[in-house]
């Protein structure tokens, strides 16, 4: 039987350890990527599970209460238009121009020898000032100045509770008629006085005062 020595064996078997390692190391890399790779998705679609269980849960939640949170809704809408409408009118009442109180004033300056014969009156929309036109006849000895103390009178009164009060004379003329004071005829005076004025307390927009007109 022959004998064969083998004096490369050292050599031969390190060599193919070398070739093998790499080899080995690869398969454990590769298959230590896919061990976590397998680990993250299924975190992930145990995530994603989850938030479908609760979404579900809330989708059910929501059912049951909808109709409720709808009708609230729907009610808190009617019930804002409610307070909208109430602060307009309230505006409105609050802010509003009355006519009762500039007629009375008016009525303090008319003389026993003076006659009023129509008042014709507009709030403005721009500044909120009233205009206001007053019609009538005077009678005395001079009956031009008994219409300029009217004149004069209506302004003072006026000038108590507005701005910018412009009283003046549109027209004022002597009439060929007399009338009779205390037995004696006194000639007459035919004027037309226009009035303008500002408020003090400003009317809110869109809630002007009505005009007047009045004739006798």
């Amino acid at each position: 039987m022959a004998l064969h020595l083998n004096l490369l064996h050292e050599q031969i078997f390190e060599q193919r350890q070398r070739q093998r390692d790499p080899l080995k190391i690869g398969i454990l890399l590769l298959a230590g990527c896919g061990a976590l790779l397998f680990l993250y998705y299924g975190w992930n679609a145990y995530r994603t599970l989850q938030t479908k269980v609760r979404q579900s849960a809330i989708e059910r939640d929501w059912t049951k209460i909808e109709p409720a949170v709808t009708a609230a809704q729907k009610r808190a809408a009617e019930l804002t238009s409610m307070i909208n409408t109430l602060r307009v009118l309230d505006n409105y009442i609050d802010n509003r121009f009355l006519w009762a109180p500039f007629l009375e004033k008016i009525s303090r300056c008319v003389a026993p020898n003076a006659q009023l014969t129509a008042i014709e009156g507009t709030v403005q929309e721009d500044n909120k000032g009233v205009t206001a036109n007053i019609e009538g006849v005077a009678a005395a000895r001079e009956p031009r100045s008994a219409a300029e103390d009217f004149r004069q009178m209506l302004l003072e009164q006026l000038g108590q509770d507005y701005r910018d009060v412009k009283v003046e004379f549109k027209a004022l003329e002597e009439v060929e008629s007399t009338t009779k004071i205390d037995g004696t005829a006194m000639p007459m005076a035919h004027y037309i006085i226009a009035v303008t004025f500002t408020l003090n307390s400003v009317p809110k927009p869109g809630a002007p005062s009505a005009p007047i007109k009045a004739k006798k």
